[in-house]
């Protein structure tokens, strides 16, 4: 029987969650509905130390403005196994029980060196120029663990209560070979590898022995994680061949980085692009640190998850825009990259365009309507819904629409300097006269109308169309751009724009 998919999201409350750690989630997202599988959110709170409050309710609110809920785990509902968070799943027993059993075959040992004792061993080493100092198959031998101390001494510090931890006992000189479903075959020589810590001295395991005990009790099919992982994939090999259980190992995935817009290096949570880095407002109470988020912003939240979407991930083909159903079906991880993904400002504001002309006039009266009361204007929503029609199309966010749109609302007070200084003279100063007694006579106001009345006039007059058109908008709406002209003219309609036009002619007699 073909193994049920089952992804899980894992990350630690020690703060906000950060982009990169949202396209993760995405990723397996995909993956898990594209299979009819399970996508599961795991809390793995190991590090108590570094624990942030609200950050757990953070990653949980977060999914859920992307859109990208989990059917099971912390926050979205129990399932067979539950718990979820790694301290509640620690006082079970869960991992001690894993943990005693690599101390019994002999694949895992105790350590009782101090910090002391950790701090010399690695000035030892800088001496001696080794450039990475570790806790080794060759450096274990000097120091205090059940491998270089007798049993009777390992029982008498034991007995006595004296601080330990388990580490790996990780083969001198082997070959560790393993399978990334993006990258291919990973070969490793183990002397490039540490004895990492499985168990702390508090008893809380650490990450690389807690989500490989999870991953096996939860049935995970697919472990998926950014690089950076990628060095301590062979530790993980290990331990799960010397549990007996590579069978129930994971399919691997390591995602490229996500870069920085120059491609130098990878993107940070204080990046300076002018874009954020997390999807929600997010305060780090350690530093007193405030980051905004991309909701707060305005972008959408399937403008983000698109653009998302393809940083690193490129199902082939020129589209672009897709809807979630659609990255669900074209997803697949054989397609993701290897190398990393620049980050591009303007193509993420590009993505939010693009959702936002897909929004109906309607839907963007909805989002725009609590700016304008905000702003202390009363307008009807059928005239909000035409302002959004004529600025819409040169917006990135809806938050843009009042400073694009602020003369619909408000007759203007003042004009453009630089168009007046151009334009005005007493001849084009005539016509805006004109041209408002013109359209005093009109039965009909529409933009066909106004446009050919406008013509008429400046025809009349011996002027060129082009000669007036742009003093004609800055009387009207006081800046030299803006949207269609004549619908403007219609929306706003006869009775607004004539007094418009004759109080530009009288603030601005020649």
């Amino acid at each position: 029987m073909e193994k049920r998919v089952r992804l899980r999201f894992a990350p630690s409350p020690t703060g906000g969650l950060h982009m990169g750690g949202v396209r993760t989630a995405l990723f397996c997202y995909l993956f898990a509905k594209k299979h009819g599988g399970d996508f599961i959110l795991r809390i793995e709170d190991t590090d108590q130390t570094r624990y942030v409050n609200g950050a757990e309710e953070y990653i949980i609110n977060s999914l859920k403005w992307c859109g990208i809920e989990p059917n099971e785990g912390v926050g979205f509902g129990d399932g067979p196994h539950a718990p979820y968070r790694q301290s509640e799943r620690k006082e079970l027993g869960i991992y001690k029980k894993y943990a005693d059993q690599l101390i019994a075959a002999g694949h895992a040992y105790y350590a009782f060196d101090t910090s002391e004792d950790l701090d010399a061993m690695r000035k030892r080493l800088e001496a001696a120029k080794v450039v990475a100092p570790q806790y080794n198959a060759v450096t274990r031998q000097t120091m205090r663990n059940s491998l270089t101390l007798s049993e009777d001494e390992v029982k008498k510090l034991m007995d006595a209560g004296t601080s330990y931890v388990i580490r790996l006992k990780v083969p001198r000189n082997e070959e560790i070979r393993f399978h990334d479903i993006i990258r291919g075959w990973v070969v490793v020589n183990s002397t490039q590898v540490d004895d990492k810590v499985l168990l702390k001295s508090d008893g809380m395991p650490t990450y690389h022995l807690a989500h490989i005990v999870d991953d096996i009790e939860m049935e995970v099919s697919h472990a998926v994680r950014g690089e950076e992982w990628l060095p301590s994939a062979p530790s993980h090999v290990l331990i799960y061949r010397y549990l007996g259980m590579e069978d129930k190992m994971p399919l691997l995935a390591h995602l490229p980085l996500i870069l920085k817009p120059d491609g130098n290096g990878k993107l940070s949570k204080r990046d300076k692009s002018g874009l954020p880095m997390f999807p929600l407002n997010w305060y780090d109470e350690r530093t007193k640190e405030s980051y905004v988020g991309y909701r707060e912003s305005g972008f959408f939240p399937e403008a983000f998850i698109n653009m998302l979407a393809l940083l690193g991930w490129n199902p082939g083909g020129n589209q672009e825009i897709m809807s979630k159903e659609e990255l669900i079906n074209l997803f697949s991880f054989e397609r993701v990259n290897k190398s990393g993904a620049k980050f591009d400002p303007e193509k993420t504001k590009w993505f939010n365009q693009q959702y936002l002309r897909q929004k109906s006039d309607a839907e963007l009266v909805d989002l725009f309507m609590p700016i304008v009361k905000e702003k202390g204007i009363t307008a009807e929503p059928k005239f909000v819904e035409g302002v959004c029609r004529l600025v819409k199309e040169k917006a990135h966010f809806v938050n843009e629409f009042w400073d694009n749109s602020v003369y619909f609302f408000t007759a203007p007070t003042s004009y453009d300097a630089e168009v007046l200084k151009k334009r005005l003279n007493e001849q084009t100063g005539n016509f805006i006269k004109e041209v408002a007694t013109a359209y005093a006579g009109l039965n009909s106001f529409t933009a066909l109308e106004t446009e050919a009345t406008f013509k008429a006039t400046a025809e009349k007059l011996g002027i060129g169309a082009g000669q007036v058109m742009q003093l004609f908008r800055v009387s009207i709406s006081g800046v030299g751009g803006g949207p269609a002209l004549f619908e403007m003219i219609e929306l706003l309609g006869k009775e607004e724009i004539i007094n418009r036009l004759q109080t530009f002619s009288k603030n601005n007699s020649l």
